[in-house]
């Protein structure tokens, strides 16, 4: 008798990557229901700020939380135990949990007198980011030591970290091009997840339901 399937890949792994081409849509969509936000100079964020269609990205952020910690779970049931995948999974979550908490924190437009719900977001939103930077060089390590992801995602992880380091020093002010570094960064970011749910959803190097790896 055939037992039940249980929670694995490629279908949650599948809802991972749909959860991305959604976040990415609506991302688009955006543009379009709010032309007057430059995509170059205004935070994505700013979506949320009033209007008629806060709602949409409010929205966006909760898909993007519920996308990054199921990307969690499928990793931490694929890969084995070691401190560096673990340690990423759980820094992969926080980002899942705080982009989700953003949509409860309008932003602060630049310029604007800042507010408190304005500063809870900005510090949601920079640990956030730090802790997906983080988290996901340290899977990235993880997956090299295992053999199971090529160099294109280690690519896309570079290019995270430069467009991060850009807005660092660019920030949103209206002449600088933080609207654009940002939206590369969380593009790379969860290009990264995408990719990496496909290289983990092939067999295993050894025939096992497990990535091997050290450390």
């Amino acid at each position: 008798m055939k037992t039940a399937p249980s929670f694995y890949l490629p279908d949650a792994a599948r809802l991972v990557v749909m959860g991305v081409v959604l976040y990415a849509g609506i991302d688009v969509l955006l543009h379009f229901l709010e032309p007057n936000l430059s995509l170059l100079h205004n935070a994505e964020s700013d979506y949320a700020h009033g209007g008629p269609y806060a709602w949409v990205m409010d929205a966006n952020f909760l898909i993007r939380g519920v996308l990054s910690l199921l990307a969690g779970v499928v990793l931490w049931r694929t890969l084995s135990a070691t401190v560096l995948a673990r340690v990423g999974i759980v820094l992969v979550g926080l980002w899942g949990v705080l982009s989700g908490l953003l949509a409860f924190f309008p932003d602060d437009l630049e310029g604007a007198p800042p507010t408190p719900h304005g500063v809870i977001h900005l510090v949601l939103a920079m640990l956030a980011f730090i802790s997906c930077l983080v988290g996901t060089l340290l899977l990235t390590v993880a997956l090299r030591r295992a053999g199971r992801v090529s160099v294109m995602v280690v690519a896309v992880w570079v290019i995270a970290a430069l467009a991060f380091l850009a807005l660092g020093r660019s920030g949103f002010h209206p002449h600088s091009l933080g609207g654009l570094d940002e939206r590369i960064f969380i593009g790379a970011e969860l290009l990264w997840i995408a990719l990496v749910m496909v290289f983990v959803s092939g067999p295993p190097p050894d025939g096992t339901r497990a990535v091997s790896g050290s450390v």
